[in-house]
């Protein structure tokens, strides 16, 4: 089974992994993990497989019923027929904090409108599936080739999900883009105030993370949160420090560009404010530079990136 070996040779290097899940997870090599009745799929930084949690008796049959595209395998449960069903991505969705965000945001979409299509469990993370390798599971493996996201939107309809600035429903991935996003956005600016050393930076972007996830109706699993709240951390500890910010300011503060951006700000004075704004933006200014200049709300001049 192609898809199978595909599972396997692409497995995190040491993934979450369980018997019982009542036990809690564990971590440990991937050639040990794939023993288990349990294994995290995907890695911290790529998501290779959307997988889907359809709590229903006829579980691996269901998914045709409903018009949605084959599965690349399904692992049932043999005493409930409830199934997980895998769909391997031809290319991964990058998840680290310097992916981008627009192709997050659409494989978001797709996921949420995955989930409803199949009435699978809006409580399900994905973090960890019914293992395939396992033999205590009925593994069966229906399409042979992965898909693009453009292939799985074909089945889909994603209306719902066209206004940008609107967002995605807090299950599946649109939590992790939802949490992704409020925490680099804060991290960006929090870290230069004091520069912390590591160890406080991650406990304070955990304490953050586990703050937003809170507020979902419901929350994403622990373990996904501190990987969402490391990868931040990590990342912006190694990007963001005093050194590498004031070589920022130097690049982007020249009196060149300063002078560029005086001109532009004052070709603006003649706009209306959402043109003022979206112009002084476009120059460079930050969004409270533009709050404070235009006496605007953070809500609007966000609004006001959006178009530019």
């Amino acid at each position: 089974m192609e898809c199978l070996n595909l599972f396997n040779e692409k497995l995190p290097t040491r993934p979450y992994h369980a018997d019982d899940l009542t036990n809690g997870l564990r971590i440990n090599k991937k050639e040990k993990a794939a023993l288990a009745r349990h294994i995290q799929p995907n890695g911290p930084t790529h998501k290779l497989w959307l997988v889907y949690d359809v709590d229903r008796r006829d579980a691996g049959l269901h998914w045709e019923a409903v018009g949605a595209p084959a599965p690349n395998l399904i692992a049932r449960n043999p005493a409930n027929g409830h199934a997980h069903l895998l769909y391997g991505l031809h290319t991964p969705i990058r998840t680290a904090i310097d992916g981008k965000t627009a192709p997050l945001r659409y494989a978001g979409a797709i996921d949420n409108a995955m989930r409803d299509l199949l009435d699978a469990d809006i409580g399900y993370s994905g973090l960890i599936c019914k293992n395939p390798l396992n033999p205590h599971w009925i593994v069966k493996q229906w399409e042979q080739e992965l898909y693009t996201l453009d292939g799985l939107a074909d089945y889909l309809d994603l209306s719902a999900y066209q206004n940008k600035r609107k967002p995605l429903p807090d299950y599946g991935l649109g939590r992790n883009c939802t949490l992704f996003e409020k925490l680099r956005t804060w991290a960006y600016k929090a870290i230069r105030q004091g520069w912390p050393v590591y160890d406080q930076w991650l406990n304070a972007c955990l304490d953050r993370a586990t703050g937003y996830n809170s507020q979902f109706s419901t929350p994403l699993d622990t373990a996904e949160v501190k990987h969402t709240a490391k990868s931040v951390a990590k990342w912006t500890f190694r990007n963001f420090n005093r050194g590498t910010f004031e070589n920022y300011i130097a690049k982007t503060h020249t009196p060149e560009i300063q002078a560029i951006r005086g001109k532009k700000g004052g070709a603006a004075k003649g706009k209306d404010k959402r043109e003022q704004g979206i112009i002084l933006l476009e120059s460079g200014a930050s969004i409270q530079e533009v709050m404070q200049q235009l006496k605007v709300s953070r809500r609007t001049v966000f609004y006001w990136r959006e178009q530019a």
